[in-house]
Formats: structure tokens, sequence, C-alpha cells
């Protein structure tokens, strides 16, 4: 059962799960319904992801209904961030999506857009953000009315106990990037070091963009970046996921939301 379900004044959904399982199956039924309205509406699906959990929160769309249901054929599936490693690599954020999901459905090969992994981390942002800019053009990816930003249907996002969402983490030069849509870092406080990673103006450009964050270890993390902690507090990445005019839901199971000013459980 869903322990609590509200929304912020700036119009930020927060969802709390009591169980995984809920938060996975809700989760599911939010990207098909996300499909089939972009499908109507556009004829594609645009979606981004991340890595970490999230990959196995979103496996329900793997099972029935889902697997029969949704039109896999119209997605194409781009990455957040992604670490630059080798795509059999134990860190490679599209080896863990292709294992526990891409495998699983029929999605067309070619719309799975991963990075070039044989270059540097500058180039392979380079590429990736051209690629993009292509399928921009073509109109695949949608365009921002208030900004030349790409408009992702849906970019789908975790957290990291330090706030840190993509590879976009706290203090780091890379938050006040306005130019770029995908930008690169060499020195991630977290291994490995060299990723790519979409922007901010990217991510707060998308339609959609949902956080999904699990685990007493991110309670304190998003605790500050949903509450209203005041001025005084710095502001972490995940604080600064805020849609232009797209909608921001965050769901979270109870052991990640033990922190929130908002925790009146309707048991």
């Amino acid at each position: 059962m869903m322990a609590f379900s509200g929304a912020k004044e700036d119009g930020r959904e927060v969802k709390i799960y009591e169980y995984l399982d809920e938060l996975s199956t809700d989760l599911a039924e939010y990207i098909s319904e996300l499909s089939e309205a972009s499908v109507k509406e556009r004829g594609v699906f645009a979606i981004a992801l991340s890595g970490g959990s999230l990959i196995s929160l979103i496996r329900k769309l793997c099972e029935a209904p889902y697997s029969k249901t949704v039109d896999w054929s119209k997605w194409y599936i781009f990455w957040v961030d992604e670490r630059v490693v080798a795509k059999n690599h134990a860190d490679s954020n599209y080896k863990l999506a292709k294992d526990g999901f891409l495998s699983k459905v029929p999605i067309v090969p070619s719309h799975v857009h991963s990075i070039n992994d044989t270059v540097s981390a500058e180039k392979a942002a380079e590429d990736y953000e051209f690629v993009i800019r292509q399928l921009v053009r073509t109109r695949v990816i949608s365009v921002s009315d208030v900004s030349d930003c790409p408009k992702f249907d849906l970019i789908l996002l975790g957290m990291g106990p330090d706030g840190h969402i993509a590879s976009l983490f706290p203090d780091h030069s890379i938050l006040d990037e306005k130019d770029e849509w995908v930008t690169f870092v060499t020195d991630s406080p977290k291994p490995p070091p060299e990723r790519i990673t979409f922007t901010l103006p990217v991510i707060n450009s998308a339609s959609n963009v949902a956080v999904v964050v699990t685990g007493s270890s991110k309670a304190e993390a998003a605790h500050l970046a949903i509450d209203d902690v005041g001025p005084d507090v710095p502001s972490s990445p995940a604080k600064m996921v805020q849609p232009t005019k797209g909608k921001l839901i965050w769901y979270l199971d109870k052991a990640a939301a033990s922190k929130l000013d908002c925790t009146k459980f309707s048991e």
C-alpha cells in the first residue's frame, strides 16, 4: 500500500511506499501510461535511464501486462549518465540496463543510443550530444519551447546518499554548465572517475522527471532535496531538479522517506 502521496506547492509530487514491490508496480504503471500518451501524441517515446537500483525497480515492465501492451517499437532509449567503460564492464550503465531490462523486451536495437565507449570522456560527451542533436532535428526527441534544449518524454533518476543525481555531484563545477547538453567528468568522487552526464538544463527541460530513491542511507539526502530546509543549507544536485514546465515525481520507499517533514504516514 502507498503510505503517503502528496503534492508540494511547486507542483512536485511525493509518493512514499510501504513496500518496494508496490513502488515497482506503480512505477511501471506510470511509465507505461507516459509511453502510451507520448506515442499517441508524437508517435515515439524518448526515455533516458540512469543506473543503480533503478533498473531493478522498473523490471515489472518486462512482465505481463506491460510486456504485451506497451508499444516497444516506438521506444528510444538514452542514458542520463554513463561511465566511460566498455559495454560489457561491470560498471557500465548500459550493461546493467541491457541485462536487467532491455534484453527482456522487444525494443528496436537501433533505437538504443549508448555512448561511444572507445574514446575519451570529453569526446564521448561530444559524440553523445551530437547524436541527441540529430534526433532533436528529426523530432524523435522533442524540443523545449522555453529553451533550445531537448525535451525528453521521461527522464528517470536515482539519487546517491550525497544527493548526487546523474553524474552531477555536489560542489562540482558542472552543476553550473548552461550551454552544453551533455558534459563529462574525469574526477568523479565515486569510481569509475570518467563519466558523461546530461546537464541540469537538459534534465529540467524534460516533460516528465521521476526520481526514485530507496533505502535509509538516502534518507538525509532526500530530506535535504525535498523539504524546505532554508537558505543556509547548500543546495544538493537533487534539489536542483526543478523542471521548467515538466512534471516531477519522487518515488520513495519508507526508509528513504523516514526523515521527510511530510511523513505523516496514513497507516
